[in-house]
Protein backbone atom coordinates (compact mmCIF):
# COMPACT_ATOMS: atom_id res chain seq x y z
CA UNK A 1 0.00 0.00 0.00
CA UNK A 2 1.29 3.46 -0.92
CA UNK A 3 1.23 6.35 1.50
CA UNK A 4 -0.38 9.29 1.19
CA UNK A 5 2.89 11.12 -0.23
CA UNK A 6 3.43 8.55 -2.39
CA UNK A 7 0.19 9.40 -3.84
CA UNK A 8 0.29 12.68 -3.87
CA UNK A 9 3.27 12.27 -6.08
CA UNK A 10 1.64 10.04 -8.17
CA UNK A 11 -1.33 12.51 -8.57
CA UNK A 12 0.83 15.34 -9.11
CA UNK A 13 2.29 13.55 -12.44
CA UNK A 14 -0.82 12.12 -13.98
CA UNK A 15 -2.80 16.01 -13.02
CA UNK A 16 0.28 17.49 -15.00
CA UNK A 17 0.19 15.22 -17.71
CA UNK A 18 -3.31 15.75 -18.60
CA UNK A 19 -3.63 19.40 -17.25
CA UNK A 20 -0.11 20.88 -17.35
CA UNK A 21 2.54 22.40 -14.28
CA UNK A 22 0.69 26.02 -14.28
CA UNK A 23 -3.15 24.55 -13.93
CA UNK A 24 -2.29 21.71 -11.62
CA UNK A 25 -3.28 23.23 -7.94
CA UNK A 26 -2.10 21.48 -4.66
CA UNK A 27 -5.80 21.36 -4.45
CA UNK A 28 -6.40 19.50 -7.41
CA UNK A 29 -3.83 16.75 -5.91
CA UNK A 30 -4.74 16.77 -2.77
CA UNK A 31 -8.32 15.79 -4.28
CA UNK A 32 -7.14 13.50 -6.92
CA UNK A 33 -4.49 11.44 -3.75
CA UNK A 34 -7.42 11.62 -1.55
CA UNK A 35 -4.65 13.17 1.11
CA UNK A 36 -5.78 14.86 3.83
CA UNK A 37 -5.76 18.54 3.52
CA UNK A 38 -3.29 19.56 6.05
CA UNK A 39 -0.80 17.19 4.69
CA UNK A 40 0.57 19.00 1.43
CA UNK A 41 2.58 20.99 3.45
CA UNK A 42 3.89 18.56 5.74
CA UNK A 43 5.04 16.69 3.23
CA UNK A 44 6.13 19.08 1.15
CA UNK A 45 7.19 22.25 3.10
CA UNK A 46 8.99 23.52 -0.29
CA UNK A 47 5.37 23.93 -1.35
CA UNK A 48 3.87 23.41 -5.12
CA UNK A 49 7.46 23.89 -6.64
CA UNK A 50 8.64 20.73 -4.42
CA UNK A 51 6.00 19.03 -5.44
CA UNK A 52 5.92 19.19 -9.20
CA UNK A 53 9.74 18.50 -8.67
CA UNK A 54 8.82 15.30 -7.08
CA UNK A 55 6.46 14.85 -9.43
CA UNK A 56 8.98 15.09 -12.35
CA UNK A 57 11.43 12.58 -10.14
CA UNK A 58 8.74 9.94 -10.37
CA UNK A 59 8.02 9.74 -14.12
CA UNK A 60 11.81 9.80 -15.17
CA UNK A 61 12.15 7.20 -12.19
CA UNK A 62 9.24 5.40 -14.15
CA UNK A 63 10.41 5.74 -17.65
CA UNK A 64 13.78 4.67 -16.81
CA UNK A 65 12.48 1.51 -15.70
CA UNK A 66 10.65 0.61 -18.55
CA UNK A 67 13.60 2.03 -20.70
CA UNK A 68 16.25 -0.65 -18.14
CA UNK A 69 13.98 -3.89 -19.15
CA UNK A 70 13.98 -3.77 -23.16
CA UNK A 71 16.74 -6.25 -24.33
CA UNK A 72 17.68 -4.10 -27.39
CA UNK A 73 16.97 -0.58 -28.74
CA UNK A 74 13.96 -1.59 -31.25
CA UNK A 75 12.60 -2.96 -27.96
CA UNK A 76 12.63 0.10 -26.23
CA UNK A 77 11.43 2.33 -28.97
CA UNK A 78 8.70 -0.53 -29.57
CA UNK A 79 8.04 -0.64 -25.39
CA UNK A 80 8.00 3.02 -25.15
CA UNK A 81 5.87 3.81 -28.46
CA UNK A 82 3.27 1.06 -27.25
CA UNK A 83 3.07 2.71 -23.58
CA UNK A 84 2.30 6.45 -24.33
CA UNK A 85 0.04 5.10 -27.96
CA UNK A 86 -1.90 3.19 -24.93
CA UNK A 87 -1.96 6.10 -22.61
CA UNK A 88 -3.16 8.18 -25.13
CA UNK A 89 -6.47 5.91 -26.32
CA UNK A 90 -6.88 5.61 -22.73
CA UNK A 91 -7.08 9.13 -21.31
CA UNK A 92 -9.42 10.36 -24.68
CA UNK A 93 -5.63 12.20 -26.15
CA UNK A 94 -5.63 13.88 -22.52
CA UNK A 95 -2.28 12.47 -21.81
CA UNK A 96 1.12 14.05 -22.52
CA UNK A 97 4.05 13.89 -20.86
CA UNK A 98 4.44 15.59 -17.45
CA UNK A 99 7.95 16.32 -18.14
CA UNK A 100 7.11 18.04 -21.07
CA UNK A 101 4.52 20.21 -19.83
CA UNK A 102 6.77 21.41 -17.01
CA UNK A 103 9.59 22.19 -19.31
CA UNK A 104 7.45 24.07 -21.89
CA UNK A 105 6.06 26.14 -18.74
CA UNK A 106 9.09 27.51 -17.94
CA UNK A 107 8.19 30.99 -16.78
CA UNK A 108 10.52 33.53 -16.36
CA UNK A 109 14.05 32.28 -18.27
CA UNK A 110 16.04 35.05 -15.98
CA UNK A 111 15.01 33.01 -12.77
CA UNK A 112 15.90 29.98 -11.54
CA UNK A 113 13.81 27.20 -11.71
CA UNK A 114 14.27 23.56 -9.76
CA UNK A 115 11.44 22.18 -11.84
CA UNK A 116 12.59 23.15 -14.75
CA UNK A 117 15.68 21.42 -14.25
CA UNK A 118 14.63 18.41 -13.38
CA UNK A 119 13.21 18.38 -16.26
CA UNK A 120 16.03 18.33 -18.34
CA UNK A 121 17.40 16.03 -15.85
CA UNK A 122 14.88 13.91 -16.39
CA UNK A 123 15.30 14.21 -20.45
CA UNK A 124 19.07 13.80 -20.28
CA UNK A 125 18.58 10.56 -18.07
CA UNK A 126 16.55 9.33 -20.61
CA UNK A 127 18.86 10.38 -23.55
CA UNK A 128 21.46 8.41 -22.08
CA UNK A 129 19.46 5.02 -21.08
CA UNK A 130 18.29 4.77 -24.89
CA UNK A 131 22.31 5.68 -26.01
CA UNK A 132 23.83 3.12 -23.36
CA UNK A 133 21.26 0.69 -24.97
CA UNK A 134 22.46 1.91 -28.71
CA UNK A 135 26.25 1.66 -27.79
CA UNK A 136 25.36 -1.95 -26.26
CA UNK A 137 24.03 -2.60 -29.90
CA UNK A 138 26.99 -1.71 -31.96
CA UNK A 139 26.40 1.80 -31.87
CA UNK A 140 29.40 4.48 -31.73
CA UNK A 141 28.97 6.40 -28.82
CA UNK A 142 28.36 9.82 -30.97
CA UNK A 143 25.93 8.21 -33.08
CA UNK A 144 24.25 6.79 -30.06
CA UNK A 145 23.97 10.61 -28.31
CA UNK A 146 22.56 11.64 -31.51
CA UNK A 147 20.32 8.72 -32.18
CA UNK A 148 19.23 8.46 -28.34
CA UNK A 149 18.15 12.61 -28.77
CA UNK A 150 16.55 12.19 -32.11
CA UNK A 151 14.36 9.73 -30.66
CA UNK A 152 13.31 11.29 -27.31
CA UNK A 153 12.60 14.76 -29.43
CA UNK A 154 10.75 12.52 -32.11
CA UNK A 155 8.33 10.49 -29.71
CA UNK A 156 7.61 13.68 -27.42
CA UNK A 157 6.84 16.17 -30.17
CA UNK A 158 4.41 12.86 -32.07
CA UNK A 159 2.76 12.63 -28.00
CA UNK A 160 1.91 16.76 -28.63
CA UNK A 161 0.42 16.49 -32.43
CA UNK A 162 -1.40 12.91 -31.74
CA UNK A 163 -3.06 15.17 -28.65
CA UNK A 164 -3.66 18.26 -30.62
CA UNK A 165 -5.09 16.05 -34.01
CA UNK A 166 -7.06 13.40 -31.56
CA UNK A 167 -5.39 10.72 -33.14
CA UNK A 168 -2.17 8.21 -32.71
CA UNK A 169 -1.05 8.45 -36.26
CA UNK A 170 1.68 11.04 -35.64
CA UNK A 171 3.22 8.93 -33.03
CA UNK A 172 2.82 5.60 -35.41
CA UNK A 173 4.38 7.55 -38.36
CA UNK A 174 7.38 8.57 -36.14
CA UNK A 175 7.41 5.11 -34.50
CA UNK A 176 8.04 4.03 -38.12
CA UNK A 177 10.55 6.15 -39.22
CA UNK A 178 12.61 6.04 -35.77
CA UNK A 179 12.45 1.88 -36.17
CA UNK A 180 13.58 2.06 -39.99
CA UNK A 181 16.47 4.26 -38.86
CA UNK A 182 17.45 2.10 -35.73
CA UNK A 183 17.43 -1.40 -37.44
CA UNK A 184 19.43 0.31 -40.61
CA UNK A 185 21.80 1.84 -38.26
CA UNK A 186 22.13 -2.06 -36.85
CA UNK A 187 22.23 -2.97 -39.79
CA UNK A 188 25.08 -1.51 -41.16
CA UNK A 189 26.99 -2.54 -37.64
CA UNK A 190 27.15 -6.27 -38.16
CA UNK A 191 30.03 -6.94 -39.73
CA UNK A 192 31.99 -3.50 -38.65
CA UNK A 193 34.62 -3.27 -36.63
CA UNK A 194 33.77 -2.01 -33.00
CA UNK A 195 34.46 1.50 -33.05
CA UNK A 196 33.11 2.51 -29.59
Amino acid sequence: MTSPRERMVASAALLIRERGAQSTAIADVLAHSGAPRGSAYHYFPGGRTQLVCEAVDYVADFVAARLAKAGNSVEMLDGLTRFYRKNLIETDYRAGCPVLAVAIESGDPDKANPAIERAASAFSRWNELIATQLMADGIARNRAEDLAVSVTAALEGAIVLARATRDTEPLDAVHRLMRELLETELAAQEGSPDVR
